[in-house]
């Protein structure tokens, strides 16, 4: 009876010790800081565009668009959809659906550092005399300059049909290209429109020109390119009390299975199932080739098999040199064009010649012979 009311006591106290450790841990808890992506309209942080997005929504017709571009309307009056530093690159239909936009007479400004490959633009590498995060001096097109800082490694490569709006001493940074009844602005600044620097230098003169170039009535900052409605996390879709027990049920189901004699980890065969369907002498061999270094004999001995299948299959004569199989291999080989054939030969005899080959040369001449191997034996 003593022991059962220990036992009891025990119990007791361990029940009190979870109680009080879950009060405490509950008062003491302290939420980790939000995080927020870059380059999005509600982050509040130095690497967002809240700053901007607020400014303007009380200057303008302003919305948030995070839906695929397929949804825009085209029938509004006339719209700006500002693209700010996409985080991933659209499918080809997106991207005929922007162009769709664009078309109908709206104007998309896009901020990249990069914006090669988009909308068939294309940038080339400043040169060595132009630094990079350096203040530097901008020009517009009518030649009035203005401070700002330009972090992108590269400048637009402008075409016939473009009109360049900002430049600085190491090329284009800011070009207007017409699309159909609507424009397509691309700058490859975007830092200009972060929190924390809209402020700096003459970012909020130039941010308000590309604004305000086409004269939109309703801007839309385009969220659909920084995960849209497809960045929903695990966390905003499930509830934590639901998070919670799914991983206490994990946890539970990890520990009755280990409890029931499961084992964790690879699955071995018995050798003596294995040993009937396979070749052990051709696999050691091949090893004791690699751990021996041998790559030049290995190479030697898939050569001659090649031209022995060579001799079988096709009356190549055995003895024959590589160098002397160019004509042959032209009539016979029709996977591989001609004008390689004989630079295969050439330098197929150089690396057998060669008695010290490295092994990535091995595993070139190697693929390069099974090839020809598989040639042979298809034919």
């Amino acid at each position: 009876m003593l022991k059962s009311i220990s036992k009891g006591r025990a119990w007791i106290y361990l029940i009190t010790l979870l109680i009080l450790f879950t009060v405490i841990s509950y008062f003491s808890f302290s939420p980790e800081p939000k995080f927020y992506p870059n380059y999005v309209s509600d982050s509040p942080s130095p690497t967002g565009v809240k700053a901007l997005y607020t400014y303007l929504g009380k200057e303008n017709k302003v919305k948030k668009w995070s839906h695929a571009p397929k949804f825009l309307n085209k029938r509004e009056n006339k719209q700006l959809l500002i693209m700010a530093e996409p985080h991933f690159f659209p499918k080809n239909e997106e991207i005929e659906d922007y162009i769709d936009y664009m078309k109908a007479g709206h104007t998309i400004l896009l901020f990249k550092k990069n914006p090669a490959g988009i909308f068939d633009l294309k940038t080339v590498p400043i040169s060595g005399h132009a630094s990079i995060n350096d203040e530097a001096e901008v020009y517009n097109r009518d030649g009035k300059n203005y401070q700002a800082e330009i972090s992108s490694g590269v400048r637009i490569q402008t075409s016939q049909h473009d009109e360049i709006l900002l430049s600085d001493q190491a090329g284009t940074v800011a070009v207007k290209r017409p699309i159909g009844n609507g424009q397509l602005i691309v700058s490859i600044a975007p830092e200009w429109m972060t929190n924390g620097k809209i402020l700096d230098y003459d970012h909020p003169a130039l941010l308000s020109a590309l604004l305000t170039e086409e004269g939109a009535q309703t801007i839309l900052f385009d969220e659909y390119i920084h995960g849209g409605e497809n960045a929903a996390k695990v966390s905003a879709l499930y509830p934590k009390w639901f998070l919670l027990l799914m991983l206490q049920g994990i946890i539970i189901a990890v520990l009755f299975l280990w409890h029931k004699g499961k084992r964790f980890g690879p699955i071995f065969t018995p050798r003596e199932e294995t040993v009937r369907f396979s070749d052990e002498s051709l696999q050691a061999l091949s090893a004791w080739f690699i751990r021996g270094r041998r790559y030049h004999d290995s190479l030697l001995i898939q050569a001659d098999y090649v031209k022995l299948l060579m001799q079988e299959r096709w009356g190549i004569p055995y003895g024959k040199q590589w160098a002397d199989l160019s004509d042959v291999l032209k009539r016979k080989w029709v996977n591989l064009p001609q004008n390689e054939i004989q630079p295969f030969l050439l330098g197929l005899s150089a690396i057998l010649a060669n008695e010290k080959i490295n092994k990535q040369e091995y595993l070139l001449w190697s693929r390069k012979l099974d090839r020809l191997k598989k040639e042979v034996e298809e034919r």
